[in-house]
C-alpha cells in the first residue's frame, strides 16, 4: 500500500527511497541483558563487532545504539562508546514500548540526518537454533515492491486525507511493526537459546553428579576394604 500510493501519487517522504551513497548510518544492536543463555550474546557481538569494523571506514559517520547490557558492555570495553542505550527489553517488551523505540529511531533518523538505520538481531528459527540477521529499517526502498496493474491505485482517485499523510501514518504503524517484530524475534531467540543452555547445564550436572557419586562409592568401598584388612592382619598378629 506505501509503495502502491508513493509511486502513484507521486508522493515523497525522508523515510522513502534509499540514499545512493550514504554518509551517516545508525548501528542498533540487539542483545540481552542477562547471560546463562549460551552463545547467544557472544554471536552477535561478535558478527556486530566484524560488521563495525568492516563498514565503518565505508562512511563519514557510523554511531551505535545498543539495545541490551550485554551488548553495551561488549562495545565499551572495546572503546566503541554506544549513543545510546536501551535496557529491560525481555521484562517490557511490548508493542508500546516498540513504538517508543521506533519513535526514537526515527527522531534520531530526522534530526541526524542519517541516511541509513541499519539492525543486527538474532531470528528466532527454533528453540535451538538461532541466525544472526542484519537488515536495513531504513529507509524504505518501494522501488523493491513488485506492483501489477490490478494492485496500483488509479492517478483519478481524490483521497481522503491527502495522499501525504495516508503515507507519513502507514510509515509510522509499518516502522513500528518492524521494530516490535525484530524485537519479538530477539526476545523469543534469547528464550530458546537460554531454554537450551540450562537443559545442558542440567544434563551436564547431572553426568557430574553420577561420575561423582561413582567416584565416592569407590572411595569409601576402598577405605573399608583398607580397614577391614587392617583389622584382619593385627587380629591374626595378635593370635600368633
Amino acid at each position: 500500500m506505501i509503495a502502491d500510493i508513493s509511486i502513484t501519487q507521486r508522493v515523497s517522504h525522508p523515510l522513502l527511497n534509499p540514499v545512493a551513497d550514504p554518509k551517516k548510518v545508525l548501528l542498533v544492536v540487539i542483545t540481552s541483558d542477562r547471560g546463562l543463555c549460551g552463545g547467544f550474546n557472544a554471536n552477535i557481538n561478535r558478527f556486530a563487532m566484524k560488521y563495525y569494523k568492516d563498514n565503518a571506514p565505508k562512511y563519514e559517520t557510523m554511531d551505535l545504539l545498543c539495545v541490551g547490557r550485554k551488548g553495551s558492555e561488549f562495545f565499551k570495553k572495546r572503546d566503541v562508546a554506544p549513543k545510546q542505550t536501551i535496557l529491560n527489553l525481555a521484562r517490557e517488551i511490548s508493542y508500546d514500548m516498540a513504538t517508543d523505540v521506533a519513535k526514537q529511531l526515527m527522531e534520531n533518523f530526522k534530526s541526524v540526518d542519517y541516511d541509513s538505520i541499519f539492525l543486527i538481531y538474532n531470528e528466532f528459527k527454533s528453540a535451538i537454533s538461532q541466525e544472526v540477521v542484519c537488515e536495513r529499517l531504513l529507509p524504505i526502498d518501494v522501488s523493491e515492491a513488485h506492483l501489477s496493474e490490478e494492485t496500483m491505485s488509479s492517478p483519478d482517485l481524490i483521497f481522503e486525507p491527502a495522499p501525504e499523510e495516508i503515507i507519513e501514518d502507514l510509515l509510522v504503524r509499518h516502522f513500528s511493526i518492524q521494530v516490535y517484530r525484530c524485537l519479538s524475534e530477539s526476545v523469543a531467540a534469547e528464550h530458546g537459546a537460554r531454554m537450551a543452555a540450562m537443559e545442558n547445564a542440567t544434563k551436564n550436572a547431572g553426568e557430574m553428579i553420577s561420575s561423582l557419586t561413582l567416584t565416592y562409592n569407590k572411595m569409601r568401598q576402598a577405605a573399608i576394604t583398607t580397614e577391614l584388612i587392617e583389622i584382619t592382619s593385627g587380629a591374626e598378629a595378635l593370635n600368633g
